[in-house]
């Protein structure tokens, strides 16, 4: 089924943007890779941002791409945007980080102005999210990357079904555009309890 179909993405001009360190006023600028990409030269400009650094973040954490792109264009965030919730908390940034769960995330330096910020931060953060709840979440795949929004059966119903669709249109983009390969949804087991809980780090130029 169209909508089921996963996306690994091979592309050689996000390499150097993988292997360059970046420094703290780099990490909050637009990609280099953005302004090179010709081949999104047809997309508005708020989005080249958002599809260079779901692409770059989904190679660095190994999830499809498809999905980072279906969960960002679902989420439909933009730099500097915070968004009110009615339990008092707040959705910031490209990828809507709710302002409860930057709570847990202090103690990695993490503050809500780094997920706010324009850049492709947010969105590796949103990455190594998405990895987790892929490899400790119950449910089928979709279900347990619709935890990214929520863990209630009917919002995570809701947002699976649009995300399943989204998914698949990415795919299709992504396949005339790269070289990609196509995987099988993936049988994906429980995590051990001792799993790593590695976050992306701030990058400091700072010793």
């Amino acid at each position: 089924m169209r909508h089921k179909k996963l996306i690994l993405v091979a592309v050689l001009w996000v390499g150097t943007m993988l292997n360059t360190p970046l420094t703290a006023d780099a990490q909050h600028a637009p990609p280099p890779a953005a302004k090179k990409a010709g081949r999104f030269a047809d997309l508005p400009s708020r989005l080249q941002e958002r599809v260079v650094c779901s692409i770059a973040a989904s190679i660095k954490y190994d999830i499809p791409a498809n999905v980072l792109l279906a969960v960002a264009e679902m989420e439909g965030g933009k730099p500097g945007q915070w968004v009110s919730n009615t339990n008092g908390t707040h959705d910031v940034g490209p990828m809507q980080f709710n302002t409860a769960y930057l709570r847990g995330l202090t103690r990695y330096g993490i503050a809500a102005s780094d997920v706010a910020a324009a850049g492709c931060y947010s969105y590796d953060l949103a990455a190594w999210r998405l990895r987790r709840h892929i490899k400790q979440d119950s449910g089928d795949l979709w279900t347990r990357v619709a935890n990214y929004h929520s863990r209630t059966h009917v919002y995570n119903a809701a947002y699976r079904k649009g995300l399943m669709e989204k998914a698949g249109k990415w795919a299709d983009w992504l396949e005339n555009r790269m070289s990609v390969s196509e995987v099988a949804e993936p049988e994906v087991p429980e995590a051990p309890l001792n799993a790593s809980v590695y976050v992306p780090r701030k990058i400091s130029s700072e010793p």
